[in-house]
């Protein structure tokens, strides 16, 4: 039997195909999210299916192979698809918010908290009498505290504030004044996973990557529901290391009696492992 998970996020979307115990192939495409989109959009059907084809490629499949069942993860789901629905060659298919996928690949279904801090942020919090809580997850207009567009968004306020700090995103963006970038980001021509990949730059500021290190580290904590607990940080804001260091120093500092904890497996993988439960 076949099974199939997918991570629908921000900056892009990546599968992973499966039999009952192992991982087959693993495929990637473009962003997942639906923030702004109508209902002639094709972003979500594009991205699932086009990583999903990319995944079966990997392993070696056919284009007909079917699956038992699919469940994909998309940051910012809310229950409704905006645009058009994906076609997904499955018995059972589930679309369900980033959070629970991020969640069982990382914990293995274990009771604590996991933080995505990617594009976006996130929190999702498992107790051990299966209570869950959710934090954070507003998006880059109302939230997304410590996120990658968070931190771009940050340095590029503040910038305006004190235009003697604005070269490295000028120079980032190739543009040749912070009114230029505006308008850029606004008109789309600068998309939300372009400007907020700006973030690697912005996190050079030692003051701002404290600050979104704690904003990550109170996430965390508004999710708990038992104390001690684990908790794992994922995304792509994880993969700096100096960065994660300072997140998991605010984390122990908010938090002395719960434990960090490296995750297991990606999202996806997560998205896998509910797929076979299904």
């Amino acid at each position: 039997m076949l099974f199939a998970g997918i991570d629908g996020g921000q900056s892009g979307t990546t599968a992973a195909i499966g039999d009952e115990t192992r991982v087959l192939g693993r495929g990637h495409s473009g962003p997942a999210d639906e923030v702004g989109e109508g209902p002639d959009s094709t972003r979500l059907r594009d991205a699932l299916e086009g990583a999903l084809a990319d995944a079966r490629s990997a392993a070696n499949l056919p284009p007909g192979t079917s699956f038992e069942a699919i469940v994909a993860g998309v940051s910012g789901y809310e229950g409704r698809i905006a645009g058009l629905a994906p076609r997904m060659p499955t018995k059972k298919f589930a679309i369900v918010h980033d959070a629970p996928i991020a969640h069982a690949g990382a914990l293995q279904g274990n009771p604590g908290v996991v933080v995505i801090a990617g594009t976006g942020s996130a929190a999702y919090a498992l107790a051990s009498d299966g209570r869950t809580r959710s934090a954070g997850g507003w998006g880059y207009l109302f939230g997304d505290e410590g996120s990658g567009f968070w931190i771009a968004r940050t340095f590029v306020s503040r910038a305006i504030e004190d235009e003697r700090q604005a070269q490295p995103a000028l120079q980032y963006f190739g543009v040749s004044s912070l009114h230029e970038l505006a308008r850029a980001f606004y008109s789309g021509a600068i998309t939300r996973e372009r400007f907020a990949s700006f973030a690697g730059v912005a996190l050079a500021r030692e003051d701002l990557a404290e600050e979104a290190a704690r904003e990550l580290a109170r996430l965390a904590h508004a999710a708990v529901i038992e104390r001690p607990c684990a908790i794992a940080f994922v995304g792509g804001l994880m993969r700096n290391e100096s960065f994660a260091a300072r997140v998991r120093d605010a984390t122990r500092a908010a938090l002395p009696d719960c434990s960090l904890v490296e995750p297991a497996a990606d999202p996806a993988e997560g998205a896998l492992i509910l797929a076979r439960r299904a």
